[in-house]
C-alpha cells in the first residue's frame, strides 16, 4: 500500500526554487533514505511534509487523503511525526514529560477534566505515562528508572537526540520522518542507533523517511534511496544503484573540470 504519495511538488522563496516538480512516495513498511549535498532541498522537503511549510504547487497525499494547507499539528494528528536536525527538546522539562506532552494530540479529555481532575482524566493521564514509560523503555537504561525524573537538560547529545526520536514515537504516528538522527554521534552511537532504527519498523511498524549524511546508515538500513539535488530528484534505488550513480558522485564531489565554463 502507498503510505505517502507526492506529485509534481514545487516550493518557491522569493524565485528561488528550493523544491521543483519533485515526485517521491513511500509504500508502508518501507525505509526511505533521502541523501544529497548541503542546499539540495532535504529539510525543506521534510517542512513539507510535516506542515511547516506551504508548497507552490502540487500535491501531498498522505493515504490517499490531501495534506495541503493542514497546520503541523493536524498533520501529526493525521498520523505523521518527525524530528528536527538541531535538537528540540523541552530542557526544562523531565525526559518522561518530554514524552508525555507529545501525546496530546490524542487525548480526550479537555479543560473540564483537567481543572476538576476527573475519574477519566486520571485514567488518560495513567495510560499517557504508561504509553511514555514504554516508548522511553525501547532505548534501554538510557532514558529509564531515575533518569525519567530529571530534566532533558542533564542528557548528553546522543541521549537527547534519542529523546527527541522518542518523543516523535509517542504520537503513536504511521509514517516517522527523521532528520539526520546519528548526526553529531560518535561511531559506536550511530551503530546503536542504526539497529534502533530498523528495529522502529521491525518492532513498532513505523514507515520511516530518513534524511541522513552517514553513507554507513543509510546503507545498513535503506530499502530503498533516493538522491536530491537543487530541489530535484537526481537518482533513486537501491543504495548500490545510487551511490554508484555518476551524478550522484558529481553532485557530491563537484563537477568534472572539463565541464567547468
Amino acid at each position: 500500500m502507498r503510505l505517502l504519495d507526492i506529485k509534481d511538488l514545487s516550493v518557491t522563496f522569493g524565485g528561488l526554487h528550493a523544491l521543483r516538480d519533485l515526485n517521491f512516495h513511500v509504500d508502508e513498511g518501507e525505509i526511505v533514505g533521502v541523501i544529497g549535498p548541503n542546499g539540495a532541498g532535504k529539510t525543506t522537503f521534510f517542512n513539507m511534509i510535516s506542515g511547516m511549510v506551504t508548497p507552490s504547487s502540487g500535491e501531498i497525499l498522505f493515504k490517499g487523503e490531501s495534506m495541503i494547507g493542514l497546520d503541523p499539528n493536524q498533520v501529526t494528528q493525521a498520523g505523521i511525526s518527525r524530528t528536527f536536525q538541531n535538537v528540540r527538546l523541552f530542557a526544562n522539562m523531565t525526559i518522561l514529560e518530554n514524552v508525555m506532552v507529545a501525546q496530546h494530540c490524542r487525548t480526550k479529555q479537555g479543560v473540564f477534566g483537567s481543572l476538576f481532575n476527573t475519574k477519566a482524566f486520571q485514567e488518560e493521564e495513567k495510560m499517557i505515562r504508561e504509553h511514555g514509560e514504554k516508548v522511553l523503555g525501547f532505548f534501554g537504561s538510557r532514558l529509564i528508572g531515575y533518569r525519567m525524573d530529571q530534566p532533558a537538560s542533564v542528557l548528553s547529545y546522543a541521549n537527547r537526540r534519542r529523546l527527541e526520536i522518542a518523543r516523535a514515537m509517542a504520537t503513536t504516528p504511521q509514517l516517522l520522518l527523521l532528520d539526520e538522527p546519528v548526526a553529531g554521534m560518535n561511531p559506536k552511537e550511530s551503530g546503536e542507533l542504526t539497529e534502533l532504527i530498523g528495529k522502529l519498523r521491525s518492532e513498532w511498524g513505523f514507515t520511516i523517511v530518513m534524511i541522513e549524511h552517514d553513507m554507513n546508515v543509510v546503507r545498513d538500513v535503506s530499502d530503498r534511496v533516493v538522491c536530491l539535488d537543487h530541489g530535484e530528484t537526481l537518482a533513486q534505488g537501491s543504495f548500490d544503484e545510487v551511490s554508484n550513480n555518476p551524478e550522484v558522485i558529481e553532485a557530491y564531489l563537484g563537477r568534472p573540470l572539463e565541464k567547468r565554463a
